[in-house]
């Protein structure tokens, strides 16, 4: 009984921890499951971008990236089927933000991943970092825009 009592708590320990770790990591960015192929998943996000008149500055091939300098470094594991972030500026939110801080220059240009993992056929994941709000209502107000923007390009790809 001791055994199994010790084995529940330890299980429960071990939930906790990885449920605590989710929600920290929730704090600072934001995942979505999409269904489908990266193929699909990327083009509609590339849609969802520009259809509203934004401009991709850079779609970063973070997967090859890693493949490419893996062999350098003598690391061989497979991290993603397929990765691509894309960098692009909306000149409404950079200008909100900027003016409520100069230095929030650094929340510009703003990026959204899509990967895939191996062996997860059919499943796509999108994903940003998330802006921490801080400072001035003022403030806070414009860094939420950068959440929105973000929210409202993702909701399509659902």
């Amino acid at each position: 009984m001791k055994k199994l009592f010790s084995g529940l708590i330890i299980l429960l320990l071990s939930l906790s921890n990885s449920l605590f770790a989710e929600d920290e990591r929730d704090r600072y960015m934001k995942i979505y499951t999409i269904s489908g192929s990266f193929e699909e998943v990327r083009d509609d996000l590339e849609l969802a971008i520009t259809g509203r008149g934004i401009r991709i500055n850079l779609i970063s091939h973070i997967g090859d990236m890693l493949v490419r300098t893996g062999k350098d470094i003598g690391r061989t594991k497979q991290v993603f089927a397929h990765a691509q972030a894309f960098e692009f500026c909306n000149s409404t939110v950079s200008r909100n933000t900027m003016e409520a801080d100069p230095h929030n220059i650094v929340f510009c240009p703003y990026v959204i991943a899509v990967y895939s993992l191996p062996n997860e056929k059919d499943k796509t994941y999108v994903a940003y970092r998330r802006p921490v709000l801080f400072g001035s209502a003022k403030l806070k107000k414009a860094l939420q825009q950068i959440e929105d923007m973000y929210e409202d390009i993702i909701s399509e790809l659902k």
